[in-house]
């Protein structure tokens, strides 16, 4: 364990560089920066530096841009949503698995209470194999994304299921900027090549994107992960005055060995090395190929939208957590199947118009998302050869919400935002054991209001509350017995409610200077948990959590930019008497960074990350250590090149990406396992170097 004075001046250090970064970026107030407006290439817009005022809905809404998104160095895929504040993105196994997500005080597993989204499509998956929300985004390449958008709360009317903490929606280019070829080669075996072009259709009025990446890592792991990687995109995008259409195909194939967590006692006494595995046979594959239509259509007064929406998803994944536990000849390995079809789409309109003088806006809209599972298993297996099965199940599950929104501007710089969505849920299951065949429905309403009040130009002020929810696996509706004991089971409630309040207050006045201040409190009610690991349900309690997040962002040059977030939360069980730590949830979160460069000449970024101890257990007597990770890239480019370095883990850190309390058994432990923190560890300092030709 390391010292916790270590632990301690490290924060120390932390939060003074993160008060100068304040105290400069405050500076910036009174010293507007002066001079002729200067039109950026594509590549050097933040999105961040758009203020939002007059349409944001709560002082944490907010987007990212593409320049930023360029210059963050990036060690996985799923840190391109880092960008949102207060967000944690790390991983527990490696290669091509989901994320593990933290946000406002929830442990989000692969995406629980956390709605990803690209254009519109769902990411995260109800009923699958691995768990509830599973949230895969490798799929998505960094170079194609022209914004990441977010919002946190169960505050808005479009968006439902597994938005309690937050929820994103990834938007690619609608027309690439640039052709452009990448190659980008590091240490352990790290290679990708990625490349785009545009092709102009019809009268020029109309563009075809086509991109596409390969890339494969070892990693610094005692068993390679051979983690391969392929994603292809294609999009064709035409525009006139009163409409756009939109075609968009994405294909992604992936296959890995795990880094699964490992036992910290097997780590100190030099069983298993730190970089090492408890089963180098873990590991799996993963595909997506999906098809999107979007088109939009505007009136004077009016705009109608509709997206629909086709995916292909498989995946077949291999892990042992508890080693020799449950089984001690063959070992504790099991496999989940999930392999489904995912059609849906939504369409909604907008009406603007005036309320006794005053600007108005209705918004009304219907989504529909059927899952058509054609199965969802967990099985027992041996070195990746399946042994028995525990539970294999075919499931259809239907989702209908519709939602509505009404805008009104009540006085001068006084805005309310009254709205509400209603969602069905319809889930059929076929199990393997007839027990826990069946059909089960279910309903919840959600309303929401949010009022903002315009103090002065570019400042606001937001007051909003509402309700949410999320789903439950569709296989914890139906069961009835226990399919790995044949005890008998309980089932779960099929739509969780959630319900939240959230004030803030948005400062956009002076040119460059975004900030942003919110306090949140979150109630979700408790629940059973379908436990896909398992195969069965086991109990949640109600939970709380209240806090505050600060958002800073500051351009006070053409290249230079400056952000600083800090999330601070408490999260506790209720009614749980002295039990009511809710284990690994996140209570600090501090990021920060600079990026200097225009679109030639030298340019770099430095980026800090923070994330605090956290309790493992539900008596708090156990601990997790706290991470402090950085990153740095530099390069230089010209009309056409760019050559760029990375160091990731700047300070190589013998940090943990992330740590569980649980009981586990190797080979000559006592039969009832020994209980101890695992972990996975985070990777050392690492270099990379990368090639870009631009047309």
């Amino acid at each position: 364990m390391k010292n916790e004075r270590e632990h301690s001046m490290n924060f120390q250090r932390l939060i003074a560089y993160s008060i100068f970064t304040w105290a400069v970026a405050s500076s910036a107030t009174a010293h507007e920066p002066t001079g002729d407006t200067v039109e950026l290439d594509p590549f050097d817009v933040f999105g961040r530096s758009e203020p939002l005022v007059g349409t944001a809905l709560t002082a944490s809404e907010g987007q990212v841009g593409s320049a930023e998104l360029a210059a963050r160095p990036f060690l996985r895929r799923g840190e391109l949503l880092e960008v949102i504040p207060g967000l944690v993105v790390t991983q527990h196994a490696g290669g091509g698995k989901a994320n593990q997500y933290f946000l406002r005080g929830f442990n989000l597993d692969h995406g629980t209470d956390f709605s990803v989204n690209a254009e519109g499509v769902p990411v995260n998956m109800p009923t699958h194999g691995h768990g509830q929300g599973y949230a895969d985004v490798n799929f998505v390449v960094p170079e194609f994304v022209e914004k990441v958008g977010f919002n946190k709360g169960p505050f808005f009317a479009e968006v439902g299921d597994f938005s309690a903490a937050g929820a994103s929606d990834i938007h690619f280019f609608s027309r690439l900027p640039r052709d452009f070829v990448t190659v980008t080669v590091g240490e352990d075996n790290f290679y990708r090549g990625v490349a785009g072009m545009v092709v102009p259709t019809g009268d020029g009025s109309g563009a075809l994107s086509i991109g596409g990446e390969l890339s494969y890592y070892d990693g610094p792991w005692v068993d390679p992960e051979n983690f391969r990687r392929v994603n292809f995109f294609a999009r064709h995008h035409t525009e006139s005055d009163n409409h756009s259409i939109t075609f968009t195909g994405l294909a992604y194939d992936a296959e890995w060995n795990s880094s699964d967590q490992i036992p910290m006692r097997a780590v100190e006494d030099g069983r298993i090395p730190r970089m090492g595995t408890a089963d180098p046979t873990a590991g799996g594959e993963s595909s997506r190929y999906g098809f999107t239509f979007q088109g939009a259509w505007r009136q004077m007064n009016a705009e109608t939208r509709v997206n629909l929406f086709a995916t292909r998803y498989t995946m077949d994944l291999f892990s042992n957590f508890t080693y020799f536990l449950d089984n001690p000849d063959q070992g504790d390995q099991f496999e989940q199947v999930d392999k489904r079809w995912v059609i849906g789409g939504r369409l909604d309109r907008d009406w603007r118009f005036d309320t006794a003088n005053r600007p108005s806006r209705v918004t009304a809209g219907v989504q529909w998302r059927s899952d058509l599972i054609d199965e969802v298993g967990l099985h027992k297996a041996v070195a990746r050869k399946r042994t028995s099965t525990v539970r294999s199940d075919e499931v259809d599950e239907h989702a209908i919400g519709l939602f509505g929104e009404y805008s009104v501007e009540l006085s001068d710089g006084f805005r309310m935002i009254a709205g509400a969505r209603g969602d069905f849920y319809f889930f059929d299951v076929e199990s393997d054991l007839a027990a826990n065949s069946g059909s089960e429905n279910d309903f919840i309403a959600s309303p929401k209001l949010n009022l903002v009040y315009t103090v002065a130009e570019g400042t606001e002020l937001y007051l909003g509350g509402g309700f949410g929810f999320h789903s439950n696996d569709a296989r914890g509706t139906t069961i009835t017995i226990d399919p790995a004991t044949g005890e008998p089971a309980e089932r779960v409630n099929p739509l969780v409610r959630s319900r939240g309040l959230e004030g803030g207050v948005r400062f956009g006045a002076v040119r460059g200077v975004v900030s942003t201040l919110a306090l949140f409190y979150l109630e979700v009610d408790s629940e059973l948990l379908f436990v896909g690991d398992a195969g069965n349900t086991e109990a949640s309690g109600a939970s709380r959590r209240y806090g505050l997040e600060l958002a800073n962002f500051w351009q006070p040059l053409e290249w230079l930019a400056v952000d600083f977030d800090l999330a601070l939360t408490n999260a506790r069980f209720k009614d749980a008497g002295d039990e009511d730590h809710i284990p690994g949830s996140i209570d600090t979160v501090v990021s920060g960074g600079i990026v200097v460069g225009q679109s030639e000449g030298w340019f770099g970024s430095l980026r800090g990350r923070y994330f605090g101890p956290r309790t493992l257990v539900e008596d708090g007597s156990v601990e997790g250590e706290s991470s402090f990770l950085t990153n740095l890239k530099i390069g230089y480019r010209t009309g056409r090149w760019e050559f760029a370095g990375e160091v990731l883990n700047l300070f190589d850190r013998e940090d943990n990406d992330i740590e569980y309390y649980y009981e586990s058994r190797l080979p000559g432990e006592p039969a009832q396992g020994i209980a101890d923190i695992h972990f996975h560890p985070a990777e050392p300092r690492t270099f990379r170097l990368s090639a870009t030709f631009r047309l």
